[in-house]
């Protein structure tokens, strides 16, 4: 099933966008953060690797031979689950859970950025402990050790990473270089945003020469109310996850917000879908691993995560899944294997591809600061 490069990248695209639709029909139900608190979060506590581990993830975002390869070397049993269809839809599912201090059976988690301190906040993640993860700390990327959400990685470690940017149709748009463009009258129609506030509001704002990093609530909510007139013109045509690729496929859009390894793995079946840093900059992000509270093997998730730290192994992974790794040494092993991969600069881009990009991906101010413009932006996906 997995022989042909082709049809493992269509696979993982369809997977992709009908966990997308998922978690449209489920996101106005998650709007609760719930109870806790970060103060007494504790550590997770290491030992022996042995037993039983489940993993929460994405879709189709491990290749087909790691987890395999990792119960061979340890001798852990891994039940993988790839239902993190949505950041807000996955908390939705489990915060309940885990303001009981039950995580239903996980032991690693897997979200993005913003999401990983929301929860580490309501006191839903442990701390880790150094001494359990020398791989990971010996090879992550220092580009990646400090993000201001968690700025000694005291909880998080990464699992892979990417850009926000512009996936377009360049035989048909091929004046698209700017967020900006998709505002453009002669693309009406022809146009979609991601339905993350947090991935499409900052490449927004960032396009009207806002720097997500000094915006204030008020610069959210201008982006926002952009958005909302777009939409409300028929300027964009729909808000999206993953599903974008198909209509650049077919044609019926020639410019997305979108993300990066998206892009290589389109390629693949339409070499004329790229992806286009914009002008003024993009978005960049982590999906990270954690260890929630409740966690019934805390041993094992350790050993998974400085396993898939070795340089060998994330080969393996980002050769499949086609984002940034987050390890150190990776590169070198694909020179040998891929050399085009390796030579990729949206899996290995430079400091100056991503000079004017940004990792802030949440609105500034109080809570409830935080919560009007997440209402504003829900509004806008309804309609």
């Amino acid at each position: 099933m997995f022989d042909s490069v082709v049809d493992r990248k269509t696979i993982r695209r369809l997977a992709a966008a009908a966990a997308g639709l998922g978690a449209a029909l489920v996101l106005a139900a998650c709007g609760t953060d719930g109870s806790g608190g970060s103060e007494d979060v504790p550590t997770a506590q290491g030992g022996p690797a042995k037993g039983k581990l489940k993993i929460s993830n994405w879709p189709l975002y491990v290749d087909p031979k790691t987890i395999g390869d990792f119960e061979k070397e340890t001798g852990i049993q891994v039940e993988y689950v790839e239902d993190v269809n949505d950041n807000d839809e996955f908390f939705g599912k489990v915060q309940p859970l885990l303001s009981r201090g039950d995580s239903g059976g996980r032991s690693i988690v897997v979200v993005s950025d913003w999401m990983s301190k929301k929860m580490y906040d309501l006191g839903y993640l442990q701390n880790l402990d150094p001494d359990e993860l020398g791989t990971v700390y010996a090879n992550m990327l220092p580009s990646l050790r400090n993000p201001s959400f968690d700025p000694e990685r005291g909880y998080t470690v990464p699992w892979q990473s990417g850009m926000t940017g512009l996936v377009v149709r360049t035989d048909l748009a091929p004046d698209v270089k700017s967020i900006n463009d998709l505002f453009d009258p002669k693309y009406k129609g022809k146009v979609t945003v991601l339905r993350e506030m947090r991935d499409t509001v900052p490449v927004v704002m960032m396009a009207d020469g806002v720097n997500p990093s000094e915006a204030s609530k008020d610069d959210w909510l201008a982006a926002v109310e952009k958005v909302k007139k777009a939409s409300e013109s028929g300027q964009i045509r729909r808000f999206t996850g993953n599903d974008y690729l198909q209509d650049l496929a077919k044609g019926d859009v020639v410019a997305a917000i979108g993300w990066s390894g998206d892009a290589i793995q389109a390629q693949a079946d339409n070499p004329n879908i790229d992806y286009v840093q914009p002008e003024q900059g993009c978005l960049l992000w982590s999906d990270n691993m954690s260890i929630p509270v409740g966690a019934p093997n805390a041993p094992a998730a350790y050993a998974f995560m400085d396993y898939v730290y070795e340089p060998k192994n994330m080969a393996q992974i980002v050769e499949w899944v086609n984002y940034i790794s987050p390890v150190e040494g990776v590169r070198p092993i694909l020179e040998k294997q891929d050399p085009a991969l390796a030579d990729n600069e949206l899996i290995f881009p430079t400091e100056e591809f991503t000079a004017d990009c940004s990792s802030v991906d949440s609105p500034p101010g109080s809570p409830e600061d935080v919560r009007d413009v997440e209402r504003a932006w829900q509004a806008v996906l309804a309609g």
